[in-house]
């Protein structure tokens, strides 16, 4: 008889349900092989370990044993970690868009036992509430409609199998103008007092903000960057932001960012470390600084894996709860904080009545930061004492399983920042983070995707390629080595061999998947960029920095196919449009002089201090050539001084020995030409 086999897995998220009386499956050909021998039908389960409802319809259900009974009886149940297997998670919750449901997690999906969805939803209540059935209700109807009316459910089969397989881009040439025009509409959609897109809940969104502050820099219009800006000061001080122990949660509940659901996601803390960064070079703000130094210290306390690679999320529930190990009692901190407590009350916003079910979760929304230097030190004090007082408690559980693309974002945020703040200890962990996964993660000369007590998910996805290939190219920006932009080009070809479709985009699962029916291909951003968004950046830097031409053409190539799908949806690709962006308002900062020279050294670093994400930094030796098709070859010299060259398509600009001009002419909208 069928038992619960997720014992034998890594995944904390499987792992999780491995003591279930469900009779679960990790996705795999022995549990579609079942599927096919006993003509059940799957129900497929798929979240991950740091999801809330995920832990809700867990204990509700899964844990139930006569919920259970059900589930045995009548399907073969798969749980999946979205994480671990992110080509299953866009495979079927693709299919439950085509059903006309807004999609999220638990993701819950009935399929033909051949793997093929017919029907599904998220979560399931137990028993009928707010016009959701309950979840017996639900697998007793799909298990007889599945038995006793067959043409219905392959009705529903056929429709979903042809939309998801025909989903191929419609070729086309977008014009650089949609970039304005979207970041326009953008920007009126965005809330003038809260930040962030009006209405609850908040995400950060950093696709977004990305592409309105790259507008901003084509434009020249202020209001791009005071609405970045403002959104980033917000979170910063919400309370989505851990005030004691740094680090962003995933989003917000409300409209303010006051209450957030408590999981800490490594994805997110790279996007914002990396936004808030650029932002801080921009305003100086020192809220951005402090922000950003308060979450690299999380990062390395509490995030760091066996190996030297980042976990990948902390949970948002403890003893059963969810925000229970960061929330407050105002009574615990009078006690704590004595004379103190009126001070920080009044500053974090903590009251008798709280502003989360009755205790406090700390913000700063109504208060100004910075205040005098004397009342910051007086809070930074309350919040050390606060800290050792909350270490105590039961922690959020860590899931460690190491992700390739999203220790990359992570390794490109911190090399880039690193640089901007002159710590190379932060630089150094990036390189070890970096070092473990192109090391360890790496089979037959491809990446791998998850790695947890030595075993790996493998082959990797396009978002490994991409985001690992980003990584590299910011390493060698921070350090110079050679190596790293090799590497970059290696991955940027193996991304090549092994995940592009014959429309000349990236599907996410390698040519050589075994176990998914269907390929997906997508531009649209989810809560990380798209991989052909990160590829089509990554791969006009490589031309940039190489010259060669193959960049260039694969860069067009993805552009032109997505071109129908982000005219109809620009939003939903922001990633391809900050692509767009970078393709046609890129700028080269050429410096040519010795790397050991104080001179070539501080145009260096003032070419680092732009605050800028279009553009790119080629270093050459006073010896070196550019390549024949380099964009800057034949407009600049290469006399042996320490000279730099700004660089716009064809026009270069005069030579610049002042590093105080860097800034300037990158910036500024008119250049004189060389």
């Amino acid at each position: 008889m069928p038992k619960n086999q997720l014992d034998q897995e890594t995944s904390p998220y499987l792992l999780q349900h491995a003591d279930n009386p469900v009779h679960w499956h990790a996705w795999g050909s022995e549990a579609l092989s079942e599927a096919k021998a006993t003509g059940k039908p799957i129900l497929l389960s798929v979240g991950y370990a740091a999801c809330h409802w995920c832990h809700v319809m867990a204990h509700e259900s899964f844990e139930d044993p006569e919920t259970a009974r059900w589930m045995n009886d009548l399907f073969v149940n798969i749980k999946v970690d979205r994480e671990e297997r992110p080509d299953i998670d866009q495979l079927y919750m693709a299919a439950l868009h085509q059903l006309g449901e807004q999609g999220g997690w638990p993701l819950t999906m009935f399929l033909t036992p051949a793997g093929e969805p017919f029907w599904g939803g998220t979560y399931f209540p137990p028993t009928a509430r707010y016009g959701r059935p309950g979840f017996v209700d639900v697998l007793k109807e799909v298990s007889r409609l599945f038995h006793e009316e067959p043409d219905k459910i392959e009705q529903n089969r056929e429709a979903l199998t042809q939309r998801l397989s025909h989903a191929a881009a419609s070729a086309g040439q977008l014009s650089p103008d949609i970039v304005p025009a979207i970041a326009g509409k953008l920007v009126e959609m965005f809330d003038p007092v809260n930040g962030g897109l009006k209405g609850p809940p908040k995400f950060p969104q950093g696709p977004i903000l990305d592409l309105i502050w790259r507008t901003g820099l084509a434009t020249g219009e202020t209001r791009y960057f005071d609405t970045v800006e403002h959104t980033l000061s917000r979170i910063a001080r919400g309370g989505i932001y851990d005030h004691l122990g740094g680090g962003f949660a995933r989003y917000s509940v409300d409209e303010r960012w006051l209450v957030p659901h408590f999981e800490k996601m490594l994805y997110d803390n790279a996007q914002l470390i990396d936004l808030i960064a650029t932002a801080w070079l921009r305003s100086g703000n020192p809220l951005f600084r402090t922000r950003i130094e308060e979450t690299v210290a999380w990062l390395e306390r509490e995030m760091i894996a066996k190996g030297g690679a980042f976990a990948t999320s902390l949970d948002a529930d403890s003893e059963g709860e969810e925000g229970r190990f960061y929330v407050w009692d105002k009574a615990d901190i009078d006690t704590l904080l004595r004379e103190d407590a009126a001070f920080f009350c009044a500053a974090y916003d903590v009251t008798l009545g709280g502003n989360f079910e009755g205790r406090t979760n700390l913000n700063r929304l109504n208060d100004p930061f910075p205040l005098n230097e004397e009342d910051e030190t007086r809070l930074a004090k309350a919040r050390t004492v606060l800290f050792e007082a909350r270490a105590p408690r039961i922690r959020p559980d860590r899931d460690d399983k190491i992700l390739a693309d999203w220790n990359g974002m992570m390794i490109a945020a911190l090399a880039r920042t690193a640089v901007t703040f002159d710590h190379p200890d932060w630089l150094n962990r990036a390189v070890n983070a970096y070092r473990f996964v192109s090391d360890s993660m790496s089979r037959a000369g491809r990446l791998g995707h998850a790695y947890r007590d030595g075993k790996m998910t493998w082959p990797g996805f396009a978002t490994d390629y991409a985001a690992m290939a980003t990584a590299a190219l910011a390493l060698s920006d921070a350090t110079g080595q050679r190596q790293y932009l090799d590497d970059a080009i290696t991955f940027a070809d193996l991304l090549e061999t092994w995940h592009l479709s014959d429309d000349g985009t990236y599907r996410l699962a390698a040519s050589d998947a075994e176990d998914v029916i269907i390929r997906m291909r997508s531009g649209v951003d989810e809560t990380t960029p798209n991989p052909n968004g990160t590829a089509a950046n990554l791969l006009i830097r490589l031309y940039h920095r190489t010259g060669e031409t193959r960049f260039i053409e694969r860069a067009d190539r993805l552009l032109s196919a997505f071109a129908s799908d982000a005219a109809q949806n620009p939003v939903g690709h922001a990633s391809l449009l900050s692509a767009l962006s970078l393709r046609t308002q890129g700028t080269q900062i050429v410096i040519i002089g010795d790397p050991d020279d104080s001179g070539t050294k501080a145009l260096i670093s003032a070419a680092n201090c732009v605050p800028d994400p279009n553009r790119t930094l080629v270093v050459l030796s006073p010896e070196a050539e550019l390549p024949e098709h380099h964009p800057a070859t034949g407009k600049i010299k290469i006399d042996g001084r320490a000279t730099a060259y700004v660089c716009r398509g064809e026009t270069c600009s005069l030579p610049i020995t002042d590093p105080a001009h860097v800034q300037k002419y990158v910036l500024s909208p008119q250049q004189q030409s060389a």
